[in-house]
């Protein structure tokens, strides 16, 4: 996974504009630069006139309030009626803050557009990477983490730039422009006003990293606390049934706390940010106040010139106010953002060719080519070689861990070997679009999968092209799921509880071979797809698999030897090795380890039937 842990080294890293985490998303924001120019040009507006506010102020209060001896400064741009000035000084500011409050709002809706756009792209970007990585990684994840990443640190991310960052970019671009100001005013003045900035800066800087990696802790426990909820509400019923909820409540209420203890010290680090930052901008004022009066009072500068200067002061140190106001929430959506980095670098591991060759119509043959694998420092296949013709249907059996089902993972290239080479009609698949090849898999899983959705939804959801209901209904029929779904209260319109909970086993698993049928592919991987069903059941699904892969090849891993007997050749494997390859006859005839598992599986038979 890529490094998102390193500490921010400046505060530019951390505020206004989120530098690192806008520089990686930067290619999302490419078809939304006229709009983020537009939204630019209208910030860049509402500062000028921020910058015209006090203006209007200091003319009338230098009209009213005489210099030093009572000298008049003067009516300004010619004028000698003070009425006139007066209207023409409340008009203005009436404009001046008509315009920048529309300039803002021009800005902030634009920007907001922009970000939405913009965020929306990397969260679709996001999903669709999270599902093209590995098998691997997604074992070594927690689903509620890697959600709570997707929904919520992305959400985070887009509150965060309209509600923080941008407001802190806007007043940055005042600061500069106030400060300008103030040097052309009185430098030596404005030297003396600025003296607290260094200090603010340091101090920011210092405690700035410290609420960052507060903030990191913090998104990092209340994913543990997202994954922990997740699995155990999806497994709500185990949980119940070895009583294992006191169990799920400490390690939840553990992260909780932790959550808690984290949240009050990010608080109070920015409250005492910000308490500090207040004290630093009364010592500024103060400061100004009093040279600014010895400066009225030796006739240097006039009362309009201070309160132009004060006000300018008040906004100066307003972008080191909300950077301690927004500090939390920056350091949060700075943490969201690099968790979200994390995984958009994180590497898929399946290397194509830049231009993969083009997959005509499937025959479906497979072959594994000295094929090795390992996985967590454990040899799962060692120099394993398999040929498969187009339309038979081989049966692979043996002990579990013996690496029955990666060959099936390897099958579909949800992972590829560490030596050797898997192919599709004799060709590589790692020189093949990996769409293509998955394109030429039916899989049924051990597990069926079943989503919250109508029946005929689930059913279709695989298919290559978007299934008719008469095909739908056909493909149940051959599956023998057609009566049952009849059954269902809506028939095929029932919408299904997540993972089909409210379903036998034996249906949850008739549903997935008619999905199986829909996509019409010329190869069929099934995994396990007996296991845990009653006798009826295992024989009625084993017809109904015949008849489904009726010329087509079959790849089905089973611990049910009498299924495997009817397949046209069985492979056992024991320890990620082939130990026996042939007829089921053949097999049994060599003895080994397929006659001892048959023999142990006879006894059983005849010991269950006898009871």
């Amino acid at each position: 996974m890529a490094r998102s842990g390193s500490r921010p080294s400046s505060l530019a890293e951390t505020a206004p504009g989120l530098r690192r985490v806008l520089r990686r998303l930067a290619p999302f924001m490419r078809d939304e630069r006229p709009l983020i120019a537009g939204g630019a040009l209208a910030m860049l507006a509402a500062v000028f006139a921020k910058l015209a506010e006090p203006w209007p102020l200091k003319f009338v209060i230098d009209m009213f309030v005489p210099g030093r001896g009572g000298t008049e400064p003067g009516m300004p741009f010619g004028l000698t009626d003070p009425i006139m000035l007066l209207v023409l000084c409340a008009l203005s500011i009436v404009l001046v803050m008509g315009l920048r409050a529309t300039f803002e709002f021009t800005a902030r809706v634009t920007f907001a557009l922009a970000g939405a756009r913009v965020l929306a792209k990397v969260r679709a970007t996001l999903f669709e990477h999270l599902q093209r990585l590995p098998v691997a990684f997604h074992q070594k994840s927690r689903p509620g983490d890697l959600t709570l990443r997707l929904i919520s640190d992305v959400g985070m991310l887009k509150e965060t730039t309209v509600t923080a960052a941008l407001p802190l970019a806007v007043n940055a671009l005042v600061l500069v422009g106030m400060i300008a100001v103030m040097l052309w005013i009185d430098w030596q003045l404005a030297l003396i006003a600025l003296s607290p900035l260094p200090v603010l800066w340091l101090m920011t800087m210092r405690i700035g990293r410290r609420i960052q990696s507060v903030s990191r802790k913090t998104r990092k426990t209340e994913g543990a606390m997202a994954a922990s909820a997740s699995e155990a509400m999806s497994n709500v019923a185990i949980v119940q049934a070895l009583g294992l909820e006191k169990a799920m409540s400490k390690d939840f209420l553990g992260d909780n706390a932790a959550e808690l203890k984290q949240g009050v010290q990010s608080k109070r680090l920015t409250a005492g940010l910000e308490r500090r930052v207040d004290i630093l901008v009364g010592v500024g004022i103060g400061l100004v106040l009093l040279f600014g009066g010895l400066s009225i009072l030796d006739g240097r500068t006039t009362p309009g010139d201070l309160i132009v200067f004060l006000t300018y002061l008040k906004n100066t140190f307003k972008p080191v106010r909300d950077y301690a106001k927004y500090a939390a929430r920056l350091a949060k959506a700075t943490a969201a953002g690099e968790r979200v980095i994390a995984l958009l670098d994180e590497d898929t591991k399946l290397t194509s060719l830049a231009t993969p060759v083009k997959l005509p119509e499937t025959q479906g043959g497979i072959a594994f080519e000295n094929v090795s694998l390992n996985l967590g420092g454990s040899e799962i296949l060692k120099d394993i070689s398999i040929s498969i013709r187009a339309g038979e249907r081989v049966a692979i059996t043996g002990p579990s861990g013996s690496g029955k089902s990666t060959l099936l993972s390897l099958a579909m290239r949800l992972q590829d070997p560490d030596a050797g080479a898997v192919r599709l009609d004799g060709r590589d698949l790692r020189a093949l679009a990996v769409e293509d090849v998955r394109d030429s898999f039916a899989f049924v899983p051990q597990d069926p999968v079943l989503f919250h959705a109508s029946i005929a939804r689930n059913l279709g959801i695989a298919a290559r092209h978007e299934p008719t209901p008469d095909e739908i209904i056909a493909a149940a029929q051959l599956a023998g799921a057609h009566d049952f779904i009849l059954s269902q209260p809506q028939g095929y319109d029932t919408v299904l509880a997540e993972r089909g909970s409210t379903l036998s086993g034996g249906q949850r698993q008739r549903l997935s071979f008619t999905r199986a049928a829909l996509r019409n592919a010329p190869i069929f991987l099934l995994d396990e797809p007996t296991t845990g069903l009653d006798a009826t059941t295992q024989a009625n699904l084993a017809d109904a698999i015949w008849q489904l892969t009726e010329n087509r090849t079959l790849l089905m891993v089973t611990h049910d030897l009498h299924l495997a007997a009817r397949a046209d050749r069985v492979i056992c494997l024991e320890g990620g090795r082939i130990v026996a390859n042939g007829r089921h006859e053949d097999v049994l005839a060599q003895g080994g380890l397929y006659a001892k598992l048959w023999a142990e599986q006879m006894q059983t038979g005849v010991a269950h039937a006898a009871e």
